[in-house]
């Protein structure tokens, strides 16, 4: 069972001091507030000013796509460590992450879905002056991200995201890092486990969702905040101050065309939703965008449930662990929600691989607890054995 969320004190912007009535709390002034009270470190901050900055960047560059189809539209004729052919735009998203996370000087290492292996977090461009000392400064945080979760729907015009989390830097030497865990000396077994730390080890984590308006969600373990970005000064403004899931839904969320290939647990929990056979005994309605930020984002605010299950064809499902599920579970969490691969809590599993794949079953703390019972009374002994498997340590 997923513990209960965090309840440590909220900021609320009735507290704050000086807002702007013709603004309202941005989040710059937001992050300052956080400062200022200790919750987070000026380190901390530069990073989410950085974060910040590129979300608007990568917000232009989704809105304009259409517009410049030759340029940001289609394949780049590459295909990324996860055999995806990679869109033109993750590419550039991911430069614009990358770089604006890179130049702050406050991240050791990045893992990005887009990278074969996790890269320095340490600004060596020489097209780049050092602004001072500090920017120079060995970093102390561990960013993942996904830039462009959903690119293959981009061309469509559906909403799309940016997903991220963050690490505390081990207290080593930055290095070079491989993919897996084969052929590496003590020194890149340092630098690795910076990257693959369980979701439990996150500090914060977010996500951005380019849609009908730019919104950005976040949390540093005290609750889940939202913030839209109002392109007439340029700035995210905090919109939703405490965002909690309903204990219920009505809407599940996933692939159904994949419902044969499940195993017999979400089988079962799926057929009960919409039969309404179900605890509540109603039918549940199916949303299904096919981009996660998306899905996870309503599901945030309607309740529910959203999965991304384990089939016949992927074993250990298709979203990735460390940028994908173990952030979107904090936030989950965060919420009041809770996140699960059937059996198991996702944040307490440790990667094996910066680009290792899990189930995963998250929403509302009711929904997700039915959906738990299925696994749980399942007699599929390998299944168990699977599932519980992901919890050991590499």
């Amino acid at each position: 069972q997923a513990p209960a969320p965090r309840t440590p004190a909220r900021v609320s912007p009735d507290e704050m001091v000086g807002v702007c009535e013709q603004t309202g709390v941005t989040l710059s002034r937001y992050l300052i507030e956080l400062q200022k009270r200790g919750i987070i470190d000026p380190d901390l901050q530069s990073v989410f000013n950085s974060v910040r900055e590129a979300s608007k960047v990568i917000s232009k560059l989704v809105g304009t796509a259409p517009l410049k189809q030759a340029e940001l539209l289609g394949l780049q004729g590459e295909v990324n460590v996860q055999g995806e052919d990679q869109k033109k735009l993750d590419v550039i998203t991911n430069d614009v992450f990358k770089a604006a996370l890179q130049y702050t000087g406050k991240l050791g290492t990045l893992a990005s879905e887009e990278e074969d292996a996790p890269v320095l977090g340490t600004n060596e461009s020489d097209a780049l002056p050092l602004l001072s000392d500090s920017f120079a400064d060995t970093g102390k945080y561990v960013c993942v991200f996904d830039p462009l979760d959903g690119s293959s729907n981009v061309d469509a015009g559906i909403p799309v995201g940016t997903i991220f989390g963050v690490f505390k830097e081990p207290d080593t030497d930055a290095c070079e890092l491989p993919e897996d865990l084969t052929d590496m000396n003590e020194a890149e077994m340092q630098c690795l486990a910076g990257a693959l730390q369980p979701g439990k080890a996150l500090v914060a984590s977010g996500y951005v969702l380019y849609s009908a308006s730019t919104e950005l969600v976040l949390t540093f373990g005290r609750g889940v905040v939202g913030f839209t970005l109002d392109s007439s000064i340029g700035e995210f403004v905090l919109t939703r101050p405490s965002i909690v899931i309903p204990k219920r839904g009505k809407i599940y969320s996933l692939n159904q065309a994949n419902i044969n290939e499940w195993d017999q647990p979400m089988k079962d929990y799926i057929a009960a939703l919409r039969s309404g056979g179900g605890e509540t005994g109603k039918q549940y309605s199916l949303r299904y965008i096919g981009s996660m930020v998306g899905d996870i984002h309503r599901t945030l605010l309607y309740g529910g449930v959203f999965a991304y299950p384990a089939d016949t064809k992927n074993k250990d499902g298709k979203l990735r662990l460390l940028y994908e599920g173990a952030p979107m579970s904090m936030i989950m969490e965060q919420a009041g929600g809770k996140a699960i691969t059937g059996f198991a809590r996702v944040l307490d599993i440790t990667p094996k691989k910066v680009h290792q794949r899990v189930p995963v079953v998250l929403g509302s703390p009711e929904d997700v607890d039915e959906c738990q019972k299925y696994y749980l009374q399942s007699e599929d002994a390998s299944l168990k054995e699977r599932c519980m498997k992901r919890l050991e340590a590499a």
